[in-house]
């Protein structure tokens, strides 16, 4: 089984998958951002680095896909293959970071990994105000967040819930995130792991 957690930057993902791995016993699956070797530069630069980061990330997500998708274990992912194609790259492409040319050749790359790559069984979202994510970003510090246009975030942002409730056909269980503290406050975590507990296992699924 494969459960994917999607969310904009700052939204809280990575938290989640270990939560939900150490609660549940499933395998955490994290995307390449430490190792990526172009994301201090297009933090710095967004048109001369967009094209080499994405693809990239696509490649990345490529690999972890069918990995998972030969996994007999229960997978949770922090952001998945889709994410990267109909949110980051499309908001650049939309914002002139990435040209016309480069974003078609883009596409067609994942336009051809399709056709092995299954949906999550469960797409989990972690929706995001603005205001939270800026200010859970400021909170934990990472250099090369800190410079990041507010254009840039909002946009993804827009692009999320349009991926989400527009474009994405799988099982999606959304989370209202402001306000909430899962990692603190476990009367917030369990309102997440009840809802999990319904759709995948419950009589009376969402």
């Amino acid at each position: 089984m494969h459960i994917a957690i999607a969310g904009n930057i700052g939204s809280g993902k990575t938290t989640l998958t270990n939560m939900l791995a150490k609660h549940y016993g499933w395998i955490p699956r994290f995307e390449s951002v430490t190792f990526n070797p172009y994301l201090e530069d297009y933090y710095k630069d967004m048109k001369r680095w967009s094209f080499c980061l994405e693809v990239y990330f696509l490649k990345e997500r490529f690999k972890d896909s069918l990995e998972i998708a030969g996994s007999n274990d229960v997978i949770v992912q922090d952001r998945s293959i889709f994410e990267g194609v109909y949110v980051f790259a499309a908001n650049n492409m939309s914002q002139g970071n990435l040209s016309k040319q480069d974003f078609e050749t883009y596409m067609n790359l994942f336009s051809a990994m399709m056709s092995v790559t299954p949906e999550p069984d469960l797409m989990i979202y972690l929706k995001s105000s603005l205001q939270h994510l800026v200010a859970q970003i400021q909170k934990r510090g990472r250099e090369y967040e800190q410079s990041m246009p507010i254009e840039y975030l909002q946009g993804l942002n827009e692009r999320y819930d349009d991926f989400i409730y527009n474009r994405y056909k799988g099982r999606v269980l959304v989370v209202e995130a402001d306000g909430m503290n899962f990692k603190e406050n476990p009367k917030d975590f369990a309102a997440i792991t009840d809802r999990i507990d319904s759709l995948l296992y419950g009589l009376f699924p969402e």
